[in-house]
């Protein structure tokens, strides 16, 4: 008997998908708790920005090559045991980053703190597609939400501690009692098993996998480089006060958790191609909102419907890959998971080097032609709903 089938016979419920929620949440909590302590890590290392701007890439190379470790061992060791494991690497790791005297110390817990949030990442989506299989609806959204909401919470919280005169140590100190009260509480209901054991260490993605993890990494290049250009392009381009240009980016995240949070609801309804058909159609419309139609008003409106299309279609292509028979999950997930960080890191060095080519308006615009690829590519999903 194999992993896989030993997981649908076991009993799997409430407890199981609010764990699910909370490992998220940490997820996203630890990493938007970094973003604030950034400026403060630079100065007291002394870093210019290009330095820093290396360093930084550090900590996606750090996640992308532990990824594939976090398949085997929650297929080897389940996924309460990695989530455990990872969470509480994290926890170790954040301080550190906060009291890291120089290039070298920052540098190389960058690469740990981003490889154990490749550990965690993986093995809780792992665990997601698990727990939805068990299950007659699709969750899958809500928990990707529940990684939004703990991102706002945790940079909101990061900054409010900062700004009541914490320093960074004793900062992140509450981030790790709140992260290990989280796990106390949810620990105990995270899945013992994982995925079938059949899949190897190190596999690249192939057939359908391929496909998913296509489609998930254009996701991800656009969320990286509405991240990284859009405050650029509202100041340069659109001539906003430098002071609101971060609401490019809080427009965008917003109607992404918006949407996560109550897309299990539409993905039932009306099924997983029928959410990325209209997804990918309504992010290609903001983009050209964005850039195409004069004032910064419409700016703002184009990236709220760009978070508001892309919202819902990575948690579809998790579900679809959870469905798939050509890969081992253990393996499949990794893989999608390591092509959509591939997108994050290379979406804003991508815009950039348009923009060098062309100009920054064309090279967002752009984004449109590959969204609309992704919205033409629902038709061969097979990604509506069910438990075959």
């Amino acid at each position: 008997m194999t992993a896989s089938t030993a997981f649908v016979a076991a009993p799997v419920g409430r407890a199981q998908r609010v764990s699910t929620r909370v490992a998220f949440f940490i997820a996203g909590f630890v990493m938007a708790a970094w973003a604030p302590l950034v400026p403060l890590a630079k100065a007291r290392a002394g870093l210019d920005d290009g330095t820093l701007g290396v360093l930084l890439l550090g900590l996606g190379g750090g996640s992308i090559i532990a990824m594939p470790f976090a398949g085997y061992l929650t297929a080897h060791r389940g996924c309460r045991w990695t989530i455990v494991i990872a969470s509480l690497l994290l926890c170790l790791f954040l301080p550190l980053l906060a009291v890291a005297p120089s290039a070298l110390t920052l540098g190389l817990t960058l690469a740990l703190f981003g490889a154990s949030m490749g550990l965690l990442d993986c093995a809780m989506n792992i665990q997601a597609v698990l727990v939805e299989k068990a299950g007659d609806k699709a969750v899958m959204s809500g928990f990707h939400g529940m990684f939004s909401v703990g991102g706002i919470a945790g940079a909101a919280g990061m900054t409010a501690l900062l700004s009541l005169g914490l320093t960074p140590l004793y900062a992140t100190g509450v981030v790790v009692v709140l992260v290990l009260t989280g796990l106390g509480y949810a620990g105990r209901a995270l899945l013992a098993q994982g995925s079938e054991r059949d899949g190897p260490l190190f596999a690249v993605p192939k057939g359908i996998v391929l496909f998913l993890g296509t489609l998930c990494f254009i996701v991800f290049l656009t969320e990286g480089a509405v991240l990284d250009w859009s405050a650029v392009f509202l100041v340069s381009v659109r001539h906003m006060d430098p002071a609101l240009a971060g609401l490019g980016y809080a427009a965008f995240a917003l109607t992404m958790t918006i949407g996560r949070l109550t897309g299990d609801a539409w993905v039932n309804r009306l099924g997983g191609a029928c959410v990325v058909l209209f997804g990918g159609a309504c992010a290609a419309l903001g983009v050209a909102i964005a850039v195409l139609v004069p004032g910064w008003a419409a700016s703002l409106v184009g990236f709220a419907l760009v978070g508001a299309g892309c919202s819902n279609i990575v948690p579809v292509l998790f579900s679809a890959v959870g469905r798939q028979q050509r890969m081992a999950q253990s393996a499949a997930v990794p893989a999608m998971v390591s092509l959509g960080y591939a997108g994050i890191l290379l979406g804003p060095a991508t815009i950039g080097l348009l923009a060098h080519w062309v100009n920054l308006s064309w090279a967002l615009a752009s984004l449109s032609v590959l969204l609309l690829f992704v919205s033409g590519s629902a038709r061969y999903l097979g990604t509506t709903h069910s438990s075959g």
